[in-house]
């Protein structure tokens, strides 16, 4: 199941990447647009270090029992 969460995590990345790339394709049409899908794609970013981090952490205590 753990693998299956590491699959998962970098699904974020793959969305933040997706948002990022349709706001530098928005940028020049519609502004507010372009910065809306801008902060879901750092606030998705974010998501993936908290993630990982948490999942780390967990790993680390799981291996000291």
């Amino acid at each position: 199941m753990n693998k299956l969460w590491k699959i998962f995590q970098y699904g974020y990345l793959i969305v933040g990447a997706i948002f990022l790339v349709e706001g530098v394709l928005a940028f020049n049409k519609n502004r507010e647009r372009a910065l809306l899908m801008f902060g879901f794609a750092i606030f998705i970013i974010l998501i993936f270090f908290f993630k990982r981090h948490f999942r780390k952490k967990i790993e680390k205590r799981n291996a000291q029992k």
